[in-house]
Parts: structure tokens; sequence; C-alpha cells
């Protein structure tokens, strides 16, 4: 029987169309016996509440009859049923001053009220309260006579500035809006320099080119009659050469490859060093004064001296002169080639920027300048042609002109100019970041850093007690050297490439395969 028990249990609790005897009870039924539950409660209540007020009324010792004429009790209540003292809730409440919808009237001056709503709207006033009115209206707008209606108001004109006088607040005001590719750089940039070298003896002079960091990453350093060679790698420091006599060097330049130095003279020569053994290699004569600026293309060596004349020394040959140019009227301080060799830009004392073309499959240019600019208020020492494109330079004036200025020289003009506010000495380009790096003399002093092509500030650089003579970019084009006339030089990590980015990009240039690979099956 047992047996037969399970089972019936078994298939009962698998049985789903059957009514469910067990387990909870559904919503409906309980929400059925909560109103079942409430409905008795209120019944007896009810029955509570009158049988408790028919006691009450039968408080007196004769027994009361009922409606048949029988007595409801043989014996009255030896106890009689006293009133309960506790007060019936809610029934000595008193009602507030006013509800949700009809606010208190208290405050409210009826009287006030009753009188403006009698008033008459058309009614003309008093003669005291016009003239009332009319002092009211004089003391606060003035004279009627002026007919000015303004309560504030200028009596007279703000006096007129000087002549030639230059609100320094106009920049801060007229100044246009950051453009958005400077406004969300993050890149941190140290206002501290890396390192500071002492510089003893350097020449202060504007028009000379003292300092230049080679593809060897060894920067050449003049100081007054020597050089001095610095490994910017190991940190070690020797000198290279010392003039004789009063000669002191007033341009140094390497050669694009290799351990060639070319040395400019205070006597108009020009001589060629092999920094690696230490030995001078040549001496070439052909100016009749002090040689400030040298360039390299190949094997072309270029210098100007101060008269103005520029000449081309193939360094290969025993007669070095290639050609002799003339292009300006006074000292020549700026000499750069193109990344490219196609174009030669000398700046002088003159305030003239000529723009040099190459002869066709040579290295030197020609007799006349392709272009001539004379846009500049001052001498023309700082030149820097773009890395990324080789037909734009940037060229910076003195102190009487502090613009810098960018050109096209495949159209001859003049894509940007931009104030400085100080006498620009030095320029070149920072590939990493596309901008543009500025050393500055009076009255700033300081090295600035150019977004390119919106020519935006994007920091100063603040620390050299003088004018920022020279500049030169290291060969990973992460440090810049500014050399200035406190007899400092002082090294500048600005363009370190973020490692993030550049991890990403050589991981998205995809590997040639070989054809050998391919060829293999």
């Amino acid at each position: 029987m047992s047996q037969f028990k399970f089972w019936n249990d078994v298939n009962s609790i698998l049985s789903l169309d059957g009514p469910i005897t067990k387990g909870p009870q559904s919503r409906c039924e309980r929400k059925k016996t909560s109103n079942l539950l409430s409905g008795n409660s209120s019944l007896n209540s009810s029955k509570q509440r009158s049988l408790s007020t028919s006691c009450l009324n039968n408080t007196s010792k004769t027994p009361s009859k009922d409606s048949d004429g029988y007595l409801n009790s043989k014996t009255p209540s030896k106890t009689p049923l006293r009133k309960s003292k506790t007060p019936t809730p809610n029934k000595n409440a008193k009602t507030p001053g006013g509800d949700r919808f009809i606010p208190s009237r208290v405050a409210s001056n009826l009287e006030l009220a009753q009188f403006k709503l009698s008033q008459d709207e058309n009614e003309p006033e008093g003669n005291t309260a016009k003239e009332l009115k009319k002092a009211i209206t004089d003391n606060i707008k003035g004279s009627t006579a002026s007919g000015s209606h303004r309560i504030l108001s200028y009596m007279n004109k703000a006096p007129a500035a000087p002549e030639g006088f230059q609100n320094p607040m106009r920049v801060l005001y007229s100044q246009t809006k950051t453009p958005a590719s400077v406004r969300n750089t993050n890149r941190y940039i140290p206002q501290a320099p890396d390192r500071i070298l002492d510089a003893p003896d350097i020449v202060d002079d504007y028009y000379l080119n003292l300092m230049d960091w080679g593809s060897n990453n060894i920067l050449a350093a003049a100081l007054g009659s020597r050089v001095y060679l610095w490994n910017a790698g190991t940190g070690n420091i020797s000198q290279l050469l010392e003039l004789e006599g009063n000669d002191y060097v007033c341009s140094l330049a390497w050669m694009q490859e290799g351990d060639c130095l070319a040395v400019g003279t205070m006597e108009g020569t020009v001589e060629l060093w092999d920094c690696s053994r230490t030995k001078r290699l040549r001496v070439m004569n052909g100016h009749s004064a002090r040689v400030g600026a040298l360039a390299w293309n190949s094997y072309i060596l270029t210098s100007g001296c101060r008269s103005g004349q520029i000449i081309h020394h193939d360094v290969r040959q025993r007669e070095h002169i290639v050609t002799t140019i003339s292009g300006h009227t006074q000292e020549v301080c700026g000499l750069k080639w193109s990344p490219d060799g196609k174009y030669l830009a000398s700046g002088g004392n003159d305030n003239v920027l000529n723009i040099w073309a190459a002869v066709n499959e040579g290295f030197h240019t020609e007799s006349t300048p392709l272009h001539v600019f004379t846009h500049h208020q001052a001498a023309v020492k700082a030149l820097a042609w773009c890395p990324w494109q080789p037909h734009i330079l940037a060229s910076g004036g003195g102190t009487a002109d502090r613009h810098i200025r960018v050109w096209n020289c495949n159209t001859g003009s003049c894509v940007n100019a931009t104030d400085a506010k100080s006498q620009v000495c030095a320029l070149l380009w920072a590939q990493n970041y596309k901008e543009l790096v500025s050393g500055h003399g009076f009255a700033n002093n300081e090295v600035s850093i150019w977004k390119y092509p919106a020519m935006t500030k994007v920091a100063e650089l603040n620390g050299h007690t003088a004018r920022v003579l020279h500049l030169a970019l290291s060969p990973d084009g992460t440090t810049i050297l500014s050399a200035g006339a406190d007899e400092t030089l002082r090294l500048w990590r600005c363009f370190v490439k973020d490692p993030v980015k550049t991890k990403d990009k050589e991981n998205g240039v995809k590997a040639k395969p070989s054809a050998l690979r391919q060829c293999i099956r």
C-alpha cells in the first residue's frame, strides 16, 4: 500500500491540469481572504461600539425594559460604567485658519485694496502730484531742456591718444582664437633646460654664426679664437683648434655627412678640418673681410663675407673658387641652402633677402638672384628652410623689424608675417611636431616655439639673461641648443616623440614581403 501511495503522490505532483492543493496561495486568493478578514473586523468593531453605547445609556439603577416589556437584566450593575478620560482622536482638534487653496489674509490690507478698486483711473491728477512727478523726473534724468533720456551718459568725449601711442592691451583683446590643433595638444614642454654648459669668451656679435650641431651628434662651438667639440652622446669635450694673434672664429658649418668642419675667420680665410683626426685639410682664400656665414651643398661650400660678396668653393679642386656673386651692399650674415639643393637664401645687413636658384645639374647658383625681398626693416640673419616643404623659407629681422616672415620661393610670395615683439637672432624648424623655433634678443631674451602654419605661440623658454644669439637642433630632432650672450649654452628637450604614438605608427606600417618568400611554396 505504501508503494501505491508513493506513486499517487508523484503523479499528483507532476500533474499540471488539476488544482494546486499544496504550496503558497495565489495572489487573488490572498486578496479575497484579506477582504473577508477586514469585513469581519469591521463588523466586530461596529458591534462592540453599539454595545458600549447601550451600556453607557443604561447606567441607571432601575433596569430598563425592552420593546416586549421584559426586563433586560434581573439585577442592576453593581459597578456603573465610567466615562473614559481618553479623548477621542481629532475630537478637540482646531481647524487651521486657511487651507491650501485659500491663503491666509491676515497680512492683507483690505481697506487699501477696496480703495484701489473703487478709484477711477480717468480721474485727472492734482497739481501737487504733477509737480512731484516732474521733480522726480528732473532729478533722475537731468534737465528736460537737454533732451537726454539716458540715466548714465558721458558729458564729454574721451581724450584722444597721443600720436604714436600703442596700447599694450591691444594684443590681449585683439588676438584671434587659438586653433583647435593647438588647443587640443596635451604635449608637455619643459620650462627648464635639460642641461646648462658654460661658454666663456663667446663673441657677442649679432652677425656671426658660431654654433653648429652635426649629423655625427657632435656640437661645434666657437669661443673667441678657439673651437671646441662637445660629443652629445658621451659628454666629452675637446679643443679642435686655436687661431693665432688677434684672429678669431666668425662662422662654423658641418658638412652634411662626415666629420668635415668648415671654419670662417676674421682674416677672410676658410679652413677645412677633419675632426676625427683633429687635422686641418686645407685653407681657402678669396675674401677680403671676415667670413660671417657658411653653408654646404654637397661638395660645394658657400661663404659670405663682410663686404657683401658670396663665393662658391669646390672643396675637391685645387682652384676652389667656382663662382663669385654680389647681391648685397653690406655684410652677409645669413646663408642657407634648401634641403633639396634647389635654392640658396642669403640675408644681409642691408635689410635684403635674396633667393638664388641653383644651376642645372649643379650645386652652385646663378649670378643673378631669382627673388629679391625687401620687406624686412633690419638686418636679415635668421634663416631656416622647412624640411618637409623644401620651397618654404622662414626669415627673421633685427631690432628695427622684429618680424618672422614665411616665404614661398616657388611663387616668390610672402605666406605669413608675425610680429615677434623682439629682435630675431636665429630660427630653426622642428620636424617632429611641425613647429618653428626662434631665438630672440632685446627685449625678451627668450626662445619661442610657434605652431606652423598658424604661427601661434606654443611656449616661451626663459632663462637667458642676455640675447639668444644662436640655435642648433640635435640630429634626432628632440633637443634644441640655445647659445646666449650671457656665456651659457642651454639644452631644451622640447620635441621628444610620444612613445605610444610612435609605436602605433611603426605597427601600422606593414613590412613589404620579399620576392624570395613569394616564390617559395
